[in-house]
């Protein structure tokens, strides 16, 4: 039997999730960083050579990732982001497990995944729950554009690479919507935990 509960946190680009993951550790759950399992696979030959084939030789520049460039290309297109994502998951998937299990046998009693690609991982299907943050499309773009220094076009194909607003409500246990201030997100964020951790 599980001692622990393991919470997935996901939501699409420009949406506030970071905020959100804030306040869960403030209430003292454990997190696990997808996006850092995944710069750590970034280092993996056989991720690199696969990265090459698929991609263009140059996103690999003396034994290092172009990750600019490789954004530039694999967030594109919805079939581009699954090809990126069937070369990367196996490799997270394997981190996560070893990460998870660690935290378990260390006590942790609410662990969280923080995985922008919860869904398309098939993590999400290891959670007890799944909590979503969603913004609408405009609101993110902009977002996206200040903090990546995108154009807006560039921000955009990301935004259409991810699923929809509607499949994340359909498919998440709980939805935090972020079109107001950073104030009103954390206190939604709140209200969450101490449910979830009832």
């Amino acid at each position: 039997m599980r001692t622990y509960k393991l919470i997935g946190l996901t939501g699409t680009t420009g949406s506030g999730k970071g905020e959100v993951r804030k306040v869960f550790e403030q209430y003292g759950c454990s997190v696990i960083d997808a996006d850092l399992l995944a710069r750590e696979i970034m280092s993996n030959p056989v991720v690199l050579n696969s990265l090459q084939s698929f991609f263009g030789a140059d996103v690999v520049e003396d034994g290092r990732l172009n990750r600019s460039l490789l954004a530039q290309r694999a967030f594109t297109s919805k079939k581009k982001t699954n090809l990126l994502n069937s070369i990367t998951h196996p490799h997270i998937t394997t981190l996560f497990l070893s990460e998870l299990n660690s935290l378990a046998g260390g006590g942790a009693q609410t662990i969280v995944f923080d995985a922008p690609q919860l869904f398309e991982s098939k993590l999400d299907a290891l959670c007890d729950c799944v909590v979503a943050v969603i913004a609408e499309e405009g609101v993110r773009a902009e977002r996206i554009m200040k903090r990546d220094n995108l154009t807006r076009e560039e921000a955009e194909a990301r935004i259409k690479a991810q699923f929809s607003d509607e499949y994340f409500r359909e498919n998440s246990d709980y939805i935090i919507e972020n079109n107001s201030t950073v104030g009103e997100l954390k206190l939604n964020a709140e209200k969450i935990i101490e449910i979830i951790r009832r």
